[in-house]
């Protein structure tokens, strides 16, 4: 199949959801598909445009499987919600454009969301050229934004909430991460085909990240030899409960062998360190490169994962899984019920508390503390679910089953009709 892919990220880009797409080309790469991706040119790291990177708004690239076409992403800071929402209208436009003009006409097209707005360039191109468009969801927006406090305008989240519902109504097929986000978006199709909702989750590379000593070079660096470390890894964005930690750091300052690290950054960083400046058993640490990952598992002896009220129903951070897959256990601040919370007691690998509460979170990361061996358990258990979990190959082959399903439902519609 030729499959034309429209995402926000892409590697060399070291954002979680470019990392995704980048294993699941790859692996339908290695199936034998020829692939299209459409992108932005590499600027999570540090919200601007990489260096090498910029002089032009379209870069080409060509591959063994295809090519990337990279477009500006007009990066804007992320609590100015108009530039914002005008960065993401430019970046779909130029998207769109690129994508309409793909060639050779694709047989499948896979946009990706956040940003919503790719959808829309997903589903004009797809009915341009006579293809199925599959739009995959990994958060559901603008859910997650409204939890969140950043969009509070009723007219622009009912703006939000009907360009969602309608690009889901148009497309062949939603994908989604967990049996709870599926409910979400079926919810909003009412009767009109919630069955177009499909669960495929993200995975974990477990070749790639597996247990390892936690005395490592990253310890050493950064001073954390010998000592229990707590860590929190990834953005330090609005999504994050992050006070949290500090809360605990500051209830368990008595501990002179106990560390918390928050390794990342993001737009919530600055204030966390002016809020933190008082704490001496709290590090701040700045994004490692790719590569590190494994390394910067290692080195926690606990992960947590905290978000805020409400955003776990709509969001599933694939970080959970490769800490699993790292044999380090978690502590999740996270609604009840919710993908992130069932998966830390299905694995057993941790211990989830309702979020935004400072006690119960306190709680359980010092009952860890007191139970090293707890914590190693906990570790081996994650270990083993997350081997049991989908491997790349497998979710490459879900997505080519569905690309497959869908072309047999579209050419028997068109009768014959032919795209351009």
């Amino acid at each position: 199949m030729n499959l034309l892919v429209l995402c926000p990220h892409f590697a060399p880009d070291v954002a979680p959801t470019g990392e995704v797409i980048t294993s699941i080309t790859t692996e339908l790469a290695a199936r034998g598909h020829q692939l299209h991706v459409v992108t932005s040119l590499p600027w999570y790291r540090h919200h601007r445009i990489e260096d090498g990177w910029g002089g032009k708004a379209v870069r080409e690239q060509v591959t063994d499987w295809g090519r990337i076409t990279r477009v500006h992403p007009f990066p804007t800071d992320k609590t100015n919600i108009p530039a914002r929402a005008l960065a993401f209208g430019g970046f779909t436009a130029l998207t769109g454009i690129v994508a309409a003009a793909s060639r050779p006409r694709p047989d499948a097209v896979l946009a990706m969301s956040p940003p919503l707005t790719l959808g829309l360039a997903g589903w004009v191109t797809a009915r341009l050229r006579g293809a199925p468009f599959v739009f995959n969801i990994q958060d559901v927006f603008p859910d997650v934004a409204v939890e969140l406090g950043m969009i509070k305008n009723p007219t622009i989240i009912g703006m939000a909430s009907a360009l969602e519902r309608f690009t889901y109504l148009r497309s062949d097929a939603v994908t989604v991460l967990s049996d709870d986000l599926r409910d979400n978006v079926a919810a909003k199709l009412r009767s009109n085909r919630p069955d177009r909702v499909r669960v495929i989750p993200n995975f974990v590379d477990t070749e790639h990240i597996q247990p390892a000593p936690r005395e490592n070079s990253y310890r050493e660096e950064f001073g954390l030899a010998g000592k229990t470390v707590v860590m929190y890894a990834g953005n330090v964005g609005f999504s994050q409960s992050l006070d949290l930690v500090l809360d605990a750091a500051t209830a368990l300052a008595h501990d002179p062998d106990l560390v918390f690290v928050i390794n990342g950054g993001g737009a919530a960083r600055a204030d966390l360190e002016r809020k933190a400046s008082g704490l001496r058993n709290v590090r701040f640490v700045d994004m490692q490169p790719k590569d590190r990952l494994p390394e910067v598992l290692a080195a926690a002896d606990i992960h947590v994962v905290p978000l805020r009220r409400g955003l776990a129903r709509s969001s599933v951070p694939s970080k959970m899984y490769s800490i699993l897959a790292a044999g380090r256990p978690i502590v999740a601040s996270v609604d009840t019920g919710t993908e992130v919370a069932a998966v830390v007691d299905r694995a057993d690998a941790g211990i989830a508390v309702p979020p935004d509460d400072p006690e119960a979170f306190t709680k359980a990361l010092a009952r860890l503390v007191a139970e090293p061996d707890e914590v190693q358990r906990m570790g081996r258990a994650g270990r083993a679910f997350v081997e049991r979990w989908a491997s790349p190959a497998a979710i490459a082959e879900q997505y080519e089953a569905l690309f497959d399903e869908l072309r047999g439902g579209r050419a028997r519609f068109l009768g014959g009709r032919k795209a351009i």
